[in-house]
């Protein structure tokens, strides 16, 4: 009988080759897989530790503030799943800047924005359906600007008031430029068409505050949409400003020189005849200068030439002292009158130039004070050197000895910012105010040094510091230049007396005295220029704006970290 096939032939056992002898058999727990089937990396974290958390990423000064919103679905991340990166349909929102805040803050914040970020211009000044003129726009701007520039303001302010005239009159992608002796302004109607460019070169330079707060009120109406203020009309009040004179004749502005010298001695521990004598010498020095001016000498001559009068004033002062029975203090009267051509305003300029990052304007205002500075070392030092020949006793260790008199050198301080106030031609209503402010400079640090015996650098520092807050409180609530409120209020601060007896040392052959002396005076003037510039900032930054419920902020300058 045959046996029916049930498939037992198909169920054979598997041979060798079809099985591992490692393979574990059926029904037996299969072990774990060894570590190498799972190779890791020798960075690895081990089990157990937890990562860092990643660094929260750097701010930037273009980011919104704490508590700020922008609009729902204008993020960047507003698309379809909130990821995408591209401009919504309905555009970016507008950037809104408070009309309350001054133009000055409003303009520079726009200067520090990408031209492409920029929000279109709210023309204010329309008079023309056909659109502004733009070679008789571009021309008033750089008039306006070269005003604000020869007057002794810095090129972020002088720039940003171009700004504020061109988009007044409805400029778009307007660039201005500003150094030293320079302007240019660049306008491109759209990004097909051919950019314009004007310039104008600035060729003298004067000081006269009255016109530069003119300018600052012109500006001032040609930016508020409440005035109007055609181009017209724009040019003819530029005019005016131009030939406008200057409200003190020249007797007034050389009996303020002879008046700010002879504070600055009182100021020094001088007496009455040393006031007296310091007033003369200082008033000599204008008259000479004046008259090498109206001979075409350079500037440096007419340093040079005014220098010489208090110092001669105050060695002939010295030799004579013996015979007279007169034991004061001559070096009183060479230091008054190095106060009264001391370049406080140029050198406060040209550093506020170079913290706010125009390097090439802050570069040519300091060489531009270097050199007045030589002028004034040379007057000096050659009568310091005839008086050292005739056996003048000069004695430099009277810097050691100042007298502390609280009132009468609050006094001097007082009517020391006066009659630079007077000097600067500035308007008659901002000199009792700047006046005040140096006497409350002077009070500030005379408290620290005289009193906290901290040292004069810091002290100076501080002072101006105040001067500037101050001086920047008064031009903001004013919306005018803070020059005014600023220049002659640092008057009583300046290194005279360092500067004096530095440049002795060099006459009396102790050139380690002279330096130590000369080292002192740059770094007293230097605490001057950064302390005014500081004050600045910080009201800029706390100080609440009149009409405004929050201190105007501007964006900050980028960071380049070096390169």
């Amino acid at each position: 009988m045959v046996a029916e096939p049930d498939g037992s032939e198909d169920r054979k056992p598997p041979s060798d080759e079809a099985r591992s002898a490692f393979t574990p058999p059926l029904g037996v727990e299969q072990p774990p897989l060894p570590e190498d089937d799972h190779p890791t990396s020798e960075f690895a974290l081990p089990d157990g530790t937890s990562t860092e958390p990643p660094p929260e990423p750097e701010g930037s000064a273009f980011d919104l503030p704490d508590g700020a919103r922008v609009p729902s679905g204008t993020g960047p991340g507003a698309g379809a799943g909130g990821s995408s990166a591209f401009t919504p349909a309905h555009g970016i929102p507008r950037l809104a800047l408070s009309k309350e805040a001054p133009w000055q803050d409003r303009m520079r914040t726009l200067l520090r924005m990408p031209v492409g970020d920029r929000p279109v211009p709210d023309i204010v000044q329309r008079h023309d359906d056909q659109g502004p003129a733009v070679p008789r726009v571009l021309d008033l701007t750089l008039r306006i600007g070269e005003l604000l520039l020869a007057g002794g303001e810095g090129a972020e302010d002088v720039e940003a008031a171009m700004f504020a005239v061109s988009r007044a009159y409805g400029l778009d992608r307007c660039e201005p430029t500003v150094t030293f002796t320079l302007l240019s302004i660049s306008h491109q109607p759209s990004l097909v068409d051919d950019p314009v460019t004007a310039s104008r070169t600035v060729r003298r330079r004067g000081t006269d505050y009255t016109r530069l707060s003119a300018v600052y009120t012109l500006i001032d109406d040609i930016t508020t949409e409440d005035t109007d203020t055609t181009l017209e009309e724009a040019y003819r009040r530029l005019a005016e400003i131009r030939r406008n004179r200057h409200p003190y004749p020249g007797w007034a502005l050389t009996a303020a020189s002879g008046l700010l010298a002879g504070s600055a001695s009182v100021l020094v521990g001088g007496s009455v005849l040393v006031f007296v004598v310091a007033a003369l010498g200082a008033m000599l020095g204008d008259r000479l200068a004046w008259l090498c001016a109206g001979r075409g000498l350079p500037e440096f001559y007419q340093f040079v030439v005014a220098a010489m009068p208090p110092a001669a004033m105050g060695v002939a002062l010295t030799l004579l002292g013996p015979h007279l029975s007169w034991e004061g203090r001559p070096s009183a009267v060479i230091t008054g009158g190095l106060f009264a051509l001391l370049p406080g305003r140029a050198l406060v300029a040209g550093v506020q130039d170079g913290l706010t990052g125009y390097y090439i304007t802050a570069g040519a205002r300091l060489l531009e004070v270097m050199y007045f500075f030589i002028a004034i070392v040379v007057g000096v030092l050659i009568v310091l050197y005839l008086g050292v020949q005739l056996h003048a006793e000069l004695n430099p260790e009277a810097a050691l000895h100042a007298d502390v008199r609280p009132v009468a050198q609050t006094l001097a301080a007082v009517t020391l910012s006066l009659a630079f106030a007077i000097l600067l031609q500035q308007e008659r209503s901002t000199v009792l105010m700047v006046s005040l402010n140096g006497g409350v400079a002077w009070v500030v640090y005379a408290a620290m040094h005289d009193i906290g015996r901290i040292s004069p650098v810091a002290s100076t520092a501080v002072a101006a510091g105040v001067v500037g807050l101050f001086g920047q409180l008064f031009s903001r609530y004013q919306f005018a230049s803070a020059l005014p409120y600023v220049t002659a209020a640092i008057g009583p601060l300046l290194p005279g007396s360092a500067t004096y007896f530095g440049l002795l040392g060099f006459a009396q052959n102790e050139l380690d005295r002279g330096l130590a002396y000369l080292s002192q005076a740059v770094a007293l003037a230097l605490a001057i220029a950064v302390g005014v510039n500081l004050g600045g900032e910080i009201s800029r930054l706390f100080l609440k704006v009149p009409g405004s419920g929050r201190a105007s902020s501007r964006r900050a300058a980028k960071r380049t970290r070096g390169f």
